[in-house]
């Protein structure tokens, strides 16, 4: 695990002890530092008791002063009694990625890549790790993508260079951080997402810049297709700095395909994502939002030093995510897509126009009141079943918009009428646009339910 010794003989109290909280624990513990943890669920409490020299205790009922508060990205700082009581107390609060940046003086001699964004970030920062392992590069990813950082084993460097950890970083993460400098940050999009959070949009895309205003001499690499990415390219452009952009390298004999145009000068680019071509060879990166993440991911490797040889390759065998566009069967000529990860209507959308005829499962918890960011592909979408909470309102909104609406309830409904509707060449995708909760545990759940429902079929 990774740890540093900084933390020995400080004390922590730790808040939230689902996947990345027992790591931080464990971290926590074997550098020697005092732990307090602390959860709601009595078995995650149970784990915790476990690990020698952890304490379990509620911590509001706790004097905090002179510790710091580490707290799970899930736990609303906006709300939560005790993040109000540690303010109160100037308790410092943080998370595990703050963590993993204080203990980077610790770690042999590596490169960080942050990637934020409301949507396709997960695929992006697979993507870069894809293609560093293909370049033989020592990497690994952790963050939002649900592999705790300091759970795992600290990267060597070999002889295709330092090892490279990939972060995917959701804003709540970055609330929790104070001094991760990346090597190189990235920004998918953002578009209005997790308000209940925050004060307002304008607070929510603040959060995301917060990934570069703590860059020292890193790079950064925004796609700009959005005017609040374009806002955070133009204040980052306007920051009083040498340029720390690494020159741009001629072109390899061959691969002028996967040339991308620096649009702004300096130490932070637009990439020019509708420029992006040669997708033909990228089987798991269809639709437009994948342009935007392969161009995006290019970039990032680029400025790592990988050649496009062994970008090209990368992007060739990349297997794409779980959950996300993920082709499960085919069945009659009818192609099943999860596309489970998408929980709100902007990463929905570009699902919708990857494929010519749908049959669209959509609905769930619904995260605002429209689908209006869908309303460009709605033409290709031959029939849509609504479930869960957002079902009846979701039924309302697509009336007179697609050929056939039906109100389904079930995920298990929704797949067995539109099977029974799909014809050779079409494509039943679950893209729900919402979140999971009503009816699921987690998207993952929602997406393998909806495979055991195709499975089930006759």
């Amino acid at each position: 695990m990774i740890t540093s010794r900084a933390w020995a003989g400080q004390r922590y109290a730790v808040l939230g002890l689902a996947r990345s909280g027992l790591a931080t624990v464990r971290a926590l513990a074997a550098a020697g530092a005092h732990v307090v943890a602390w959860d709601s669920d009595p078995q995650a409490r149970e784990r915790a008791a476990e690990i020698d020299g952890v304490v379990v205790h509620d911590p509001a009922a706790l004097d905090l002063t002179g510790a710091t508060l580490v707290v799970s990205p899930g736990v609303p700082l906006n709300t939560h009694p005790l993040a109000a009581q540690a303010r109160a107390a100037g308790v410092p609060i943080i998370g595990d990625i703050e963590l993993f940046a204080q203990a980077r003086a610790d770690l042999p001699p590596h490169k960080v890549v942050g990637i934020t964004g409301t949507n396709g970030k997960s695929t992006t920062t697979a993507l870069v790790h894809h293609i560093l392992q293909t370049a033989g590069v020592p990497s690994l990813m952790g963050g939002n993508i649900g592999l705790p950082i300091l759970a795992q084993e600290p990267l060597t460097p070999n002889d295709r260079g330092v090892g490279v950890y990939v972060l995917e970083l959701s804003s709540y993460q970055i609330d929790l951080t104070r001094t991760l400098d990346c090597d190189v940050a990235v920004l998918t999009n953002i578009t209005p997402d997790h308000l209940d959070r925050y004060d307002g949009f304008e607070a929510y895309a603040a959060s995301k810049a917060r990934l570069f205003e703590m860059q020292q001499t890193g790079l950064a690499v925004i796609a700009g297709d959005d005017e609040p990415t374009r806002q955070v390219l133009t204040a980052l452009n306007a920051r009083p700095s040498e340029p720390k952009a690494l020159p741009w390298p001629d072109v390899e004999a061959g691969e002028e395909r996967l040339v991308l145009r620096r649009a702004e000068p300096g130490r932070v680019w637009r990439v020019n994502t509708s420029e992006l071509a040669g997708q033909g060879g990228w089987p798991a990166l269809r639709g437009p939002h994948n342009r935007q993440n392969a161009a995006l991911g290019i970039e990032a490797c680029r400025l790592l030093g990988v050649s496009y040889a062994d970008i090209d390759r990368g992007l060739e065998s990349f297997a794409g995510l779980p959950h996300r566009m993920q082709r499960i069967a085919t069945r009659n000529g009818v192609a099943f897509v999860d596309d489970s990860k998408a929980t709100n209507p902007e990463s929905t959308a570009p699902a919708l126009g990857a494929f010519p005829r749908i049959h669209w499962i959509v609905g769930g918890q619904r995260k605002g009141d429209d689908l209006d960011a869908c309303a460009p592909y709605l033409s290709n979408v031959a029939a849509a079943y609504t479930i869960g909470e957002a079902g009846a309102l979701f039924a309302d909104l697509l009336r007179g918009k697609v050929p056939v609406v039906e109100q389904a309830g079930t995920l298990a409904r929704a797949v067995e009428h539109a099977a029974a509707a799909a014809r050779p060449g079409d494509t039943v995708l679950l893209s729900p646009a919402c979140a999971s909760f009503d009816q699921f545990r987690d998207y993952e759940h929602r997406g393998q339910a909806f495979r055991e429902a195709v499975e089930a079929l006759p």
